[in-house]
């Protein structure tokens, strides 16, 4: 019998690594879903680790597929981790350096390559739903720049930033160039039902379809139906809001995930879902006992909930420590699409696949972070391995963490390991000299804003 369990192990891991493998047939290509929550911390959720919280789609997600739990945002905060997510390239590469609110001449540049684009190419039907924050406000529906459908995507319905005035009856989405007005009801089952629609009835059947849905809860404001504030009678007000905003969301994802099985195509659809950061002070947020919040490129302002299904080729149910990151999307859905990633570039994000077959990641550029809104002490951070060195602003102080073992980062080890901090320090030093040397530079360099309380450098 042992020999023949044996065997069974065996037959089942090369059937593992055969059903990973980055090649499909033509006639089996997946479709893409890519749903992307806004200010979800790492502890938001009943699937990681929330006592409260009811999170019952994103727990059967999990259960029908991997979470990791060592994900990463790209950034501390929103538009540089979503441009990082359709380009494969870190930040201050493709240029989305910093947040796009207000007024700036930044944006996600019709010169960047976006895996929609390439789907797009490669025979597919695109929709974007929700958020953008890829234009500031001025460009946002402004011909002069590239929207959603300049990046590939066939049919888009979003927002230039956060759903306003809240969550409840937004009324500034935009739907290919046409505003649409006041919408009755609360932003991300509103997302989800034209997800839906665009699904049953609006994409091109005869193609196979990718489609990002970027839900804006919880970002605040936040405006939560009561049907599911009324879950948790015995918290504060401001808790009630937050934990029955994530389940607004969870709900909606729940939807997305019915119509898939209702329509036949849960089994061939590759579903991704992460957050863009960490969590906001005082709104509810949980970064489930990591350190720092939105803003910080400590653990709890980039590693979120990042989790994926993908039937009949990832193991139901399981569990992954290996460190991805928002980058990773790009090449991996490339990868199961067999479409050719752009030769003229860097692509900094790589195929996470193999890692579900135990396979070490091969990374040309390692974890990296620089978050332009963060404290002076954690400007940068960059991760090889099990270790991670965080610097300043200047880039002339340095902290380093085992974050394998001390993940709440408690125990900063430069001192202690000063031939480890100077070797990870350098490689730090070269990986952002290589990226910003890639980048419009001219558009940090000359940024007028002035640096947050007790930097130097605004960037």
């Amino acid at each position: 019998m042992k020999n023949v369990h044996f065997l069974g192990v065996v037959l089942w891991g090369c059937l593992f690594l055969a059903l990973i493998s980055t090649h499909v047939s033509a006639t089996s290509k997946p479709n893409i879903i890519v749903v992307m929550a806004d200010d979800m911390g790492w502890g938001d959720s009943a699937t990681y680790g929330h006592e409260t919280i009811k999170t019952p789609s994103l727990d059967k997600l999990a259960a029908q597929g991997v979470k990791f739990t060592q994900g990463y945002s790209s950034a501390g905060v929103c538009s540089p981790a979503r441009s990082s997510i359709l380009t494969g390239r870190t930040p201050y590469r493709n240029g989305v350096w910093r947040h796009l609110s207000g007024r700036h001449e930044a944006h996600l540049r019709a010169s960047e390559i976006t895996y929609p684009s390439l789907f797009q190419q490669a025979g597919y039907t695109t929709g974007h739903f929700g958020k953008w924050h890829l234009l500031s406000k001025h460009q946002f529906n402004n011909e002069g720049y590239p929207h959603p459908n300049d990046h590939g995507f066939d049919y888009w319905f979003a927002t230039q930033n956060n759903a306003e005035p809240s969550h409840k009856n937004p009324n500034n989405f935009i739907r290919n160039h046409k505003a649409v007005g006041e919408l009755k009801g609360y932003s991300a089952p509103l997302v989800a039902d034209e997800a839906i629609r665009w699904i049953e009835t609006g994409r091109d059947e005869s193609k196979p379809f990718m489609m990002s849905v970027w839900f804006h809860e919880p970002h605040k404001p936040i405006a939560t139906d009561i049907k599911f504030s009324a879950l948790y009678p015995n918290e504060n007000p401001v808790n009630k809001k937050y934990f029955g905003n994530i389940t607004q969301m969870d709900y909606a994802l729940g939807k997305i995930m019915e119509v898939l099985d209702e329509q036949g195509l849960s089994d061939n659809t590759f579903v991704i879902f992460l957050s863009d950061n960490g969590p906001v002070v005082g709104v509810g947020g949980n970064s489930g006992g990591l350190r720092g919040l939105k803003r910080n490129d400590f653990e709890g302002g980039i590693r979120v909930p990042f989790v994926v299904r993908w039937p009949g080729h990832i193991q139901p149910g399981t569990v992954n420590d290996t460190p991805i990151i928002g980058s990773d999307i790009f090449s991996t859905v490339l990868a199961i699409a067999d479409i050719p990633a752009p030769s003229d570039r860097k692509i900094d994000g790589v195929n996470f696949l193999p890692a579900l077959a135990g396979k070490e990641l091969q990374r040309s550029t390692p974890l990296f972070w620089r978050t332009h809104v963060s404290p002076a002490e954690d400007r940068v951070a960059m991760r090889i391995g099990d270790w991670k060195i965080v610097g300043n602003d200047t880039l002339t102080e340095f902290m380093l963490f085992n974050v394998q073992t001390d993940w709440q980062e408690k125990n900063n080890l430069a001192s202690k390991m000063p031939e480890k901090l100077t070797a990870m320090k350098a490689r730090l030093l070269e990986t952002w000299e290589d990226i910003k040397t890639d980048g419009p530079n001219q558009w940090w360099e000359n940024e007028s804003n002035p640096p947050r309380k007790g930097a130097t450098l605004n960037y």
